[in-house]
């Protein structure tokens, strides 16, 4: 039997700012041409006009994805820079009013924008997504109800998105409270087998309701697209490295999850209404809250939690290749998540308005930190 690739794949998508004003700004056509002749289809518009995606080729290892992905993120600054933008990569802007963005006029937005009304509107955020190359379909169905245990510990990691709408929201990531208004979202359900899955797909595409899995959007989900499992839990990451970090974790609790099942083991599986207690705990405190560990029955402080999963894919991280990735999301604790930073940078500031405007700023330098 041949080894799964463990191949990667990181999707990320950015926010475009005015320089001068630090608010959004529509994608000039002119730059997206110049970032596409740099980048080819690497690159591609998104839903909103004020937004960007990219994504990396299939990558062999980490190292690889981490020379992609600085590229993208480097061009992307650079023809911003040519007409006095610049780009931010975190779960929602500062203070963006949502009723004052458009959508991308393209067939499939415009779609979207029809079938979701007022819903669609709000979508002003911005995630980072994950591919492993996983080339058996029975495997893929297997290692999801596994992987699920895991979302929440990587949401709190990747928390980034604590201000919405000019306002301190409360939560670390305000991201997935917009995302999850949008139907076929939340965490995977149960899945029983790769047939069980492909018919209930199949039901919902035949009956007209979704034009193919693609349109299914769980925090892990099979890709349509590719012999992966996508997760897509994370917010977006101002820094580079905190971004390789979070895919160099994904890469590894898989594999370790496939090293399990080789030797006749499994992790356990746990009700979702249990697992979306944790998936909110992630949400609303990021990493200053702790996450319940179902097996001692107490909540576990989460610097003891990556600790845990550090030495629990050590072994996978280094057959990987990955392992200094896995150890840096320390940092992450260390000197903060995004989000914590961003209340910092906000609460060193005097007054509301000054105060979003300085996290503006913050958030364009953490983009060019590691390029």
């Amino acid at each position: 039997m041949i080894d799964p690739a463990f191949s990667l794949g990181i999707e990320e998508e950015y926010l475009l700012v005015d320089r001068d004003t630090l608010v959004l700004a529509q994608v000039p056509g002119s730059m997206f041409d110049a970032c596409r002749a740099s980048l080819g289809d690497s690159v591609s518009p998104e839903f909103l006009d004020c937004q960007i995606e990219v994504g990396t080729p299939v990558c062999r290892d980490i190292g690889e994805a981490r020379t992609h992905l600085k590229h993208m993120r480097s061009t992307i600054a650079r023809e911003a820079a040519r007409h006095n933008l610049a780009p931010i990569s975190a779960g929602c802007h500062p203070s963006a009013d949502w009723m004052n963005q458009t959508h991308t006029k393209k067939e499939r937005y415009d779609t979207l924008k029809q079938e979701l009304k007022s819903v669609a509107d709000r979508m002003v955020i911005c995630g980072m997504h994950v591919h492993v190359g996983l080339d058996d379909d029975a495997l893929r169905a297997d290692l999801i109800n596994q992987m699920a245990y895991f979302l929440p510990h990587l949401l709190a990691l990747s928390t980034s998105s604590p201000f919405w709408n000019g306002r301190d929201s409360g939560l670390a990531s305000y991201r997935v409270a917009i995302f999850d208004n949008l139907p076929r979202t939340g965490l995977p359900p149960q899945i029983e087998s790769w047939g069980g899955y492909r018919m209930a797909v199949d039901a919902l595409v035949a009956l007209g309701v979704i034009e193919d899995a693609s349109k299914i959007w769980w925090d892990l989900r099979p890709s349509d697209a590719f012999p992966t499992l996508e997760t897509r839990i994370c917010d977006a990451q101002p820094r580079l490295e905190h971004a390789l970090s979070l895919a160099a974790l994904n890469q590894s609790l898989l594999r370790m999850l496939w090293r399990l099942k080789r030797s006749n083991q499994r992790w356990r599986d746990y009700d979702g209404f249990l697992l979306s207690e944790n998936r909110w705990r992630a949400q609303r405190y990021g990493v200053t809250g702790g996450l319940i560990d179902f097996g001692r029955g107490e909540i576990v402080p989460t610097p003891m939690l990556l600790e845990e999963m550090i030495a629990l894919i050590t072994e996978d991280a280094a057959v990987l290749g990955c392992l200094p990735e896995v150890e840096a999301a320390r940092d992450m604790l260390e000197n903060g998540t995004s989000a914590e930073r961003q209340r910092a940078v906000y609460d060193t500031a005097d007054g509301s308005e000054d105060g979003l405007k300085k996290v503006v700023e913050h958030l364009i330098a953490e983009f060019q930190q590691d390029l």
